[in-house]
């Protein structure tokens, strides 16, 4: 269902019975799509399986050998005298 945001203001507690009965709700500030009001059930669906973004960058090509010998030959010192 769409509600108008005053309405899903003045009647939250039925958008969100709603959602839990029904799936979810639109809401809509000045004719265009706002929000969608979920259920937790359908929330926890969406999540299920993705996989966060640490996981995904944890998951990313191996570094190449010859960028690891670079790194590790690069000088440990400063590029330029940092007066203290």
């Amino acid at each position: 269902m769409v509600w108008a945001l005053q309405d899903a203001k003045n009647q939250f507690s039925e958008v969100v019975r709603r959602a839990r009965a029904e799936g979810p709700q639109t809401v809509t500030l000045r004719g265009e799509r706002a929000a969608v009001i979920l259920s937790a059930e359908d929330f926890d669906a969406l999540k299920a399986g993705r996989p966060s973004i640490v996981d995904t960058l944890l998951a990313g090509p191996d570094w190449d050998e010859g960028l690891i010998e670079d790194i590790t030959k690069r000088s440990s010192a400063p590029s330029r005298d940092v007066p203290l």
